[in-house]
Formats: C-alpha cells, sequence, structure tokens
C-alpha cells in the first residue's frame, strides 16, 4: 500500500519547524526507508481531514500525522472505523496520544514507528458532535486552549505562563453533571473527558485511563481558593491529581454536562463554543494506530 504523510508546517513551537516540517526532509526520510509515499502540507485549519478523506479513498496506509495533537485529531476523524492505520510523528506543544502511546519525539524515530511499527486498535470519544482521541475538556483547560491557539506563539513554557496568569481571574461555572451511574452539581474549575492518561508534556489529568479499555475517564476538579490550585498544580506532573481533595475521578461510557450558558469545549487542545448542554461519549476500538 502507498503511504501518505500530511505535515502540519506551523505547529508547536517554533524551534521545532522549518527544515524537520518540510516536504523534502520527510521525502527523504520515505526514501531511505525504500517507501513510495505522497507527502502534503496542510493549509489551514480542517485541511488536513481533507487531505486524509482523499487518502483514505486512494487506500494508503498507514496515514501520518506530522505535526501536534491537532493535527493527530484532524487526520484521525477521516480514519475513523476505515482500514487505514493512523501514524503519528509527534510535532506539537504538547503531543498527549504519542506520549501515551510511547511513539518517540525524534522524527525520524517516529516516522520508522508509523511505517514499520504495529498497530494497536485504541478507542476515541465523541463530544457535542467532535470526536476526540486524546483529552476533551470544559472549564479552565477549555479556556486555557482558546487563549493560547489565539496566540502566535506556541509552546509548553507559554502554556505554563497563560495558566499561572489567568488561574488568578477565572472564575469557575456550575455544571450539572449526569454519567451512567451517577450525578453530581458542582461548580468546576474544569471537567475534563478523557481516553488517555495526559494532556502532553507530562501533565497526567487522569492517571487510570487506557486508551483501549471502552471508557472514557471522567475527572471533575472542584473549585478551590487560587493558592490551592497553584499548589496542587505539581499533582499533574507527578501523577496523583487523583489524589487532590476536591477531585471526582469515574470511568464512564457516556456523560452529559450542563452549564449555565453556552460551553466552551476543547477537543485535543482545539476549542470550540457549543451550546448549554454537551454529551461525551466513547468509540470504542474507533482506529487502528502504528506503535512499537
Amino acid at each position: 500500500m502507498k503511504v501518505a504523510v500530511i505535515i502540519n508546517p506551523v505547529a508547536g513551537p517554533a524551534r521545532l519547524r522549518g527544515r524537520v516540517s518540510s516536504a523534502g526532509f520527510v521525502s527523504t526520510l520515505l526514501r531511505k526507508q525504500g517507501v513510495d509515499g505522497d507527502v502534503v502540507l496542510t493549509e489551514g485549519p480542517g485541511h488536513a481531514t481533507d487531505l486524509a478523506r482523499r487518502f483514505v479513498e486512494q487506500g494508503c496506509s498507514p496515514i501520518v500525522a506530522w505535526g501536534g495533537d491537532g493535527t493527530v485529531n484532524e487526520v484521525g476523524a477521516a480514519l475513523l472505523d476505515s482500514r487505514a492505520a493512523l501514524g503519528i510523528v509527534p510535532r506539537g506543544s504538547g503531543n498527549g496520544l504519542a506520549r501515551d502511546l510511547g511513539i518517540a519525539a525524534d522524527p525520524a524515530d517516529a516516522l520508522r514507528t508509523a511505517l514499520s511499527g504495529s498497530e494497536r486498535v485504541i478507542d476515541a470519544g465523541e463530544v457535542g458532535g467532535r470526536v476526540f482521541f486524546n483529552v476533551a475538556g470544559l472549564g479552565f483547560d477549555a479556556h486555557l486552549a482558546h487563549l493560547f491557539n489565539a496566540g502566535m506563539r506556541r509552546g509548553f513554557s507559554r502554556y505554563l505562563l497563560l495558566t499561572v496568569r489567568e488561574v488568578v481571574s477565572y472564575r469557575p461555572v456550575l455544571y450539572s453533571i449526569a454519567w451512567d451511574t451517577g450525578t453530581v452539581r458542582e461548580r468546576a474549575l474544569l471537567v475534563v473527558v478523557a481516553n488517555s492518561r495526559q494532556y502532553g508534556a507530562g501533565a497526567i489529568i487522569a492517571p487510570a485511563a487506557r486508551l483501549d479499555d471502552g471508557k472514557l475517564h471522567l475527572v471533575v476538579v472542584r473549585a478551590r481558593s487560587v493558592w490551592t490550585t497553584l499548589w496542587n498544580i505539581p499533582r499533574l506532573f507527578n501523577g496523583t491529581v487523583d489524589k487532590a481533595h476536591g477531585v471526582l475521578m469515574q470511568p464512564i461510557e457516556r456523560v452529559t454536562i450542563t452549564g449555565e450558558g453556552p460551553i466552551r469545549f476543547h477537543v485535543d487542545g482545539e476549542d470550540v463554543l457549543g451550546p448549554t448542554q454537551v454529551t461525551a461519549r466513547v468509540l470504542p476500538g474507533a482506529i487502528r494506530v502504528r506503535v512499537n
């Protein structure tokens, strides 16, 4: 089968772009592997999905997403329930799904995995009609995603600075949350529906989540004082956020969340302004991914 590589040339911090995000560089890597493939660059939001659909129709496999979680999301959305396998070369700011799958950060190593690795079937999720493979969220993390995506500068350091700056002024929202076996009404800092364990960059929001367990993991972080919130940030990076006071974690198959007004949510870091109520559900065994 023919291989296709879809490159987002503006993914991630500027220091990761340039030569290693060029079609020529990737074509050279393919030739060294003795592989025939199409290499294309995206031109804007949604373009990766359009390209991936075309490659699925042509029978290409694997179809490689060269970029961050947003690029993986766009490419993967076109591969759902198809015979094509998803390959990932992580070049974004967080690379949460690639990290959880154990895919190397080095582009040449990651491309080798995409071309010749084994295939793992994983779940996906859907929220508000939008597919996600890593993490979806409402509240503070969606607010951060909106600000982060609106800026020109990328990178984890900017995201961390935004977090510290915005947590001081952010006003938590009152949500009504109903899942398969329970309900809660909570003024929450954030509500996360996770397929994988982490946002990316080592920030683990759902330590018990597994990509192939047929479940999503609901995480509700109750509103606390600013200083308590800042004090608990290190828990994201040592995998103990589930031990923090005021955190609810629950494996689910479906959840409906109602807010006080239109809900801003994100899917794999891409923010969306939705209605006052959104429903999330798991899509078991939705996609095949090349892994080590």
